[in-house]
């Protein structure tokens, strides 16, 4: 199995996780959400992909801080859970950005 192919399962099961954990309670789904976006943050997002995806992250979490959950509970947790993985995704790519931004300033 190839990283493309790894990254995008990782992509696949984060979104599903994070849509069933909606439904019903998954123990440990914090640290696998986590784990799951860290590697969709490294191996799916590229170069020129990271600023629309780093905006996407950004808009995802004002949405969720901002509790604009609107459908109910299940809405809610869905959201907060799929904020929860697109987070880790966004630190690493934040990172990548920051790495790339220094190396070239010097």
């Amino acid at each position: 199995m190839n990283t493309i192919s790894l990254g995008h399962w990782a992509l696949i099961i984060g979104i599903a996780l994070a849509v069933m954990a909606g439904f019903t309670a998954i123990p440990s789904l914090p640290a696998a959400l986590f784990i799951l976006g860290l590697l969709v943050g490294l191996l799916n997002i590229k170069e020129k992909e990271s600023t629309p995806f780093l905006v996407a992250v950004i808009t995802l979490l004002l949405i969720g801080m901002a509790g604009l959950q609107i459908g109910g509970e299940v809405t809610a947790l869905i959201l907060n859970n799929f904020i929860a993985f697109m987070a880790a995704a966004g630190l690493i790519v934040a990172l990548k950005q920051v790495l790339t931004a220094a190396r070239s300033a010097s």
